[in-house]
């Protein structure tokens, strides 16, 4: 039985955390913390959880955290995380990171886009978690840093297009839609239901939202060169879930039927990955509470290029169940152990 702690579990992708693990066959919680409700029980802040978690939260301690726990999850803000992480690792520990703090592979783009980093030294080993391309490297991992939610879904949607070498990267235009909870559980005016309730709007608009270098360091990686992507999120009148819409001139002729085809063998044996037919769309209703992540594609035969749609929810792929996914893959369980459940519908 592998003991895990998660954390700052009093937020969205904490308690989602919890709801997973507590199905994990090979996993036993141990330690849960929360600064904001330390001392209070799981199921009073979590009403979901009763009768399923005893435990009281605790105040962050990551000594204490440590005797408790193999496998850290840490689920805190970005420039938190990289306070205890270090410590973490100094102690023996094994950590998934779901902050951004060790996503990034160059310092210097860090500090760009967020601060100066804390202890560079450590995104040398940090492996960036995206089973679907890292898995090999995940396996041997001290500390993986979780992707986040858009990054996931535009980067598995364009994956086979750049391997192939079927479009211009210099193209590339992502348009991307996020449920509320994508924005946290702390208190906003901006998230108030009469805020969000009936509204539709566009937010970090003009290539300034901090997932854009994420983004493009992968795709660079994956083309081969440096990529420079037109990003805009979205934020929709729902609880969770993201859909991407991903637009890119192709560099050649080809159908939606063997776009489709080509998906299919791309992804081939990937256990939560869905590439549908030609002529359908994903929805995030077909992947709420899910570890999927749903592809459609199409052509636009007018002007040369390509369409590509993911959906995710962005609290399990897009967050918690990918970390989980991770912790399975560095462990040696079956990828898909705890994550079998299929999506919720209605």
């Amino acid at each position: 039985m592998l003991n895990v702690a998660v954390v700052g579990a009093s937020g969205y992708t904490g308690v989602e955390l919890l709801r997973l693990l507590y199905c994990h066959p090979e996993v036993a919680v141990t330690c849960i913390t929360s600064e904001q409700s330390a001392g209070r029980p799981v199921a009073v802040v979590f009403p979901t959880l009763r009768n399923r978690y005893a435990q009281v939260l605790e105040n962050l301690e990551p000594v204490r955290v440590a005797q408790k726990a193999d496998l850290i999850f840490t689920a805190l803000p970005h420039k938190a995380a990289m306070e205890v992480v270090p410590t973490f690792l100094e102690l023996g520990k094994r950590v998934v990171d779901l902050s951004a703090d060790y996503r990034f592979n160059d310092p210097a783009v860090y500090e760009k886009w967020y601060e100066p980093h804390m202890n560079p030294e450590n995104l040398k080993e940090a492996v960036y978690g995206l089973p679907e391309i890292r898995r090999e490297k995940i396996g041997d991992a001290r500390l993986v840093g979780n992707p986040g939610c858009y990054p996931t879904s535009v980067i598995l949607g364009l994956m086979p297009l750049l391997n192939k070498r079927l479009i211009d990267p210099s193209t590339v235009i992502a348009d991307s839609k996020s449920g509320v909870s994508g924005a946290g559980r702390g208190a906003k005016v901006e998230n108030l239901y009469c805020e969000v309730n009936d509204g539709f709007k566009a937010y970090g608009v003009g290539g300034v939202h901090r997932h854009i270098p994420e983004i493009e360091q992968e795709l660079s990686l994956l083309a081969g060169k440096p990529i420079t992507i037109t990003f805009t999120p979205h934020l929709v009148p729902m609880d969770r879930g993201i859909l991407s819409t991903v637009y890119a001139r192709l560099t050649g002729t080809v159908s939606v039927a063997e776009l489709v085809k080509l998906y299919a063998e791309f992804y081939d044996g990937e256990p939560f990955v869905r590439v549908l037919p030609a002529g359908n769309v994903p929805s995030t209703a077909h992947v709420r509470g899910s570890n999927f992540c749903d592809i459609g594609l199409a052509v636009d035969g007018r002007t040369g290029r390509v369409i590509v749609v993911s959906a995710i929810d962005n609290l399990v792929k897009g967050a918690a169940g990918q970390a989980v996914q991770n912790m399975n893959i560095m462990y040696g369980f079956p990828e898909a152990m705890g994550l079998e459940g299929l999506p919720l519908f209605p």
